[in-house]
């Protein structure tokens, strides 16, 4: 257990760093390393996050670098998709999740990985295009069990013009908002497969979570904005391409 407790606590840097990554790591960590069922993981994992990303915001908001606009425009519609997504769990097999995870990383990983200029004015996105990119987003998050912060991060960033630091505490609130509403419909999906979650195991992952997530803010203002921008991106390739090099094999025998 003493690699699942170090993952615990670089869920925790990682947001409070990035503002996002916690789900990413935390769904495999409990699956991989705890031995849980991938749907308890999901649920677990939502849990962990929203209050592990409440305790980073709050630094954050201090300092104002929250953009509300964004967390009520993205935000609002994305517990909309987020509730939506969990309820399509019910009707998709855990392998078959887990595969969508891992192409949304991909995905994720390919846009951060596109130049931008960070030092360029912020674009004022319309209204209504912000709140399909949330239900959007929310839909997908919500449906692999996860805070949305890999895909939130390079929106906010590549659609809605936010600088890096920006970006990353108007994602944790964001994902704090859409990890609770995500996680009470999860419930539904564990009762109808006689399921159950592993309080004790979401505490100490929290408590220790919420050390590496002040911990992560700490040192947030010692790093280049597109480097922490290339190191995310990485990061998602190599977990996505560990998760396909699990999972795919056996959904390939199952054809």
């Amino acid at each position: 257990m003493i690699l699942a407790w170090a993952g615990a606590l670089i869920i925790g840097v990682t947001l409070g760093l990035l503002g996002s990554g916690g789900s990413i790591l935390t769904v495999p960590v409990l699956v991989y390393l705890v031995g849980q069922d991938p749907k308890v993981a999901m649920a677990g994992s939502l849990m962990i996050v929203a209050l592990i990303s409440i305790f980073a915001a709050w630094p954050y908001a201090r300092q104002k670098t929250i953009d509300w606009r964004m967390v009520g425009w993205f935000g609002i519609p994305g517990l909309i998709g987020a509730a939506g997504g969990a309820w399509l769990a019910h009707f998709i097999d855990s392998m078959v999740q887990m595969l969508i995870f891992a192409a949304l990383m991909l995905s994720a990983a390919y846009l951060m990985f596109k130049p931008i200029d960070l030092h360029a004015p912020p674009k004022v996105r319309a209204n209504y295009k912000i709140v399909a990119d949330g239900l959007v987003v929310g839909a997908l998050t919500g449906l692999v069990g996860v805070g949305g912060g890999f895909l939130i991060i390079p929106a906010l960033i590549l659609l809605g013009g936010l600088s890096m630091r920006l970006a990353v505490g108007t994602s944790l609130v964001i994902i704090v908002l859409k990890s609770l509403v995500g996680f009470v419909v999860y419930l539904d999906v564990l009762a109808a497969q006689d399921l159950a979650l592993d309080w004790p195991i979401i505490i100490k992952f929290s408590l220790i979570g919420i050390l590496g997530g002040w911990l992560g803010h700490k040192i947030s203002h010692k790093f280049d904005q597109q480097k922490l921008r290339q190191f995310f991106a990485l990061f998602l390739v190599l977990m996505s391409l560990f998760i396909l090099y699990q999972k795919l094999p056996g959904l390939v025998m199952g054809l």
